[in-house]
Parts: C-alpha cells; structure tokens; sequence
C-alpha cells in the first residue's frame, strides 16, 4: 500500500473512531434519571412518598394540584411524573393529555380504580404504568425504578474510574471489588459527576441535581457531601483524590489521582 493512501486509511479510521467515541458520551451525558415530579394533593401521602424518594436517591418536586403540575413540567425537566388521577384545580387525566402532547416523560399513575377497562383507559391516555391505591411502597418504588431504567435507554450497567467502580443498576460503588458504603446523596453526587467525568460541574448545578427547589439545606452541604466522598474513595491511601476543587466554581472527576509527594503533588493514571 501506498504511503498516501495507508495515511488515508488511518485518518479515515480515526475520524470513525471519534464518530463513536461522541455518540457514546452524548448518549452518556443524556441518560442521568434522578429528577422526578411527585402529583399528589393528600399532603400526608405526599410528604411520605416524597421522603421515600429521596432516600432512594432522587431529587423530588411536589405539585398539590394539576395547574401547579403543569407550571412545574413547563418550568423544568423531569425523568418520571408519579400522577394521581383525584386533583383539585385540573384532573389527573388532563394533565397526562397535555403532557403526552408535549413531552414522551414517563407517568406513573397513581389510581384508586382497579377495573380492567378503567386500567386499558389509562394506558391509552398515554400513562406508562399504574399502581392501584392502596399500595405497598416498595411495589411504587420498584415500579419508579423500572420506569426511570426504561427512560434512560438502559444506560450502560457500569462506569470505571481508576479503581472505583459504579455500578448503576444497583446503585453502588466498590474499589477493587471492595463495596463503598455511600448515603444515597453521596451516590447520586459521584454518579453525575461520574456521567460528566472530565468536565468542570458548578455546584449549582450538583445542587439542583440532588435537591428539589423546596429544600432548606445548608449552603456548604455540596461541599461537605465531597469531603466524604474523597475520605471514602481514598480509603487506605488518604492521598489519593479524583474529586478536584475548581475554588468558587464547582468541582471536576478524573481519573487523574493526585498523590503528595514531598513539597511535591506528582499526578499519574490509575
């Protein structure tokens, strides 16, 4: 083969490479599941499912009414609307009408009806899947999780940094097959800097991806949510730190582990 002509075959190669490598981290960057519209007017309920998803990780927004749902859909993204049919100001169903005009947002519906054609209604209405009042919550919240799953195309089941592995279906982190034990926001934080690994993340951002808009929370809790994150992924070895501080900006995940050397700081690939 000719000197040109095997150039021609490597650049056309590499330009394939790079096609790939961007279809791949866009389709990354785009499956982040963790903001979910809760539309339920009982506050008691609400307060509890709320509280439930939370814990499970999710940031949570609460809308009593259907009016309040449809400012809240409008105003911001979500990846899954848990919807009660019974609302004050605009029904259940009209909100789900409106939605699936506008956005493919997976519901889950929450319903006091159990016939079989009130339930093929609600599938045509658009709805994604539905839990009949009285539920048990671990049923609601498994269903959420399939729904989320389903919404983000199936994201890749893993994400390797170094040697800190997260495994996103089931939530967890370990280092060299060691499990790290992380609160469900620490979790939450690693994985979507994990999701953006290399770019530089504004704590408002971490913010508005771990709380929902009516938290009252200290102003230092990203701060403080990376300062554990650091002491758990170093483990043995307290030098070592992917998590970077950008001061007055946010912060950055690489696999770039800093190590102190001396009066030194020497960075090498793990």
């Amino acid at each position: 083969m000719r000197p040109r002509a095997a150039r021609s075959v490597v650049v056309s190669r590499f330009v394939v490479v790079v096609v790939v490598v961007v279809v791949i981290v866009t389709f990354v960057l785009v499956v982040v599941a963790v903001r979910i519209l809760l539309v339920e007017d009982e506050a008691d309920l609400a307060a509890a499912l709320a509280r439930a998803l939370r814990e499970e990780g999710y940031a949570c927004d609460v809308a009593s009414d259907g009016r309040a749902a449809l400012h809240a859909l409008g105003a911001s993204e979500y990846d899954l609307v848990i919807l009660d049919l019974m609302l004050p100001e605009l029904d259940g169903r009209s909100v789900l009408g409106r939605l699936r005009a506008e956005k493919p947002t997976p519901v889950l519906v929450l319903t006091a009806r159990d016939a079989v054609h009130d339930k093929v209604a609600l599938f045509d209405a658009g709805a994604d899947d539905y839990v009949t009042k009285p539920f048990e919550l671990e049923e609601l919240l498994a269903r959420a999780r399939a729904l989320v799953r389903r919404g983000a195309g199936e994201a890749r089941p893993r994400i390797e940094i170094g040697e800190i592995v997260l495994h996103l279906a089931a939530r967890e982190v370990s280092r060299t097959g060691e499990r790290i034990a992380l609160t469900p926001k620490e979790y939450a934080l690693l994985e979507f800097l994990a999701l953006h690994r290399g770019e530089l993340v504004p704590r408002a951002r971490l913010y508005e991806h771990l709380y929902d808009e009516g938290s009252d929370t200290a102003s230092n809790v990203i701060d403080v949510h990376v300062s554990n994150l650091r002491r758990k992924l170093a483990g043995t070895a307290p030098g070592r730190r992917y998590i970077h501080t950008v001061r007055g900006v946010g912060f950055r995940l690489s696999d770039d582990v800093a190590r102190p050397a001396g009066n030194l700081v020497v960075l090498r690939r793990a």
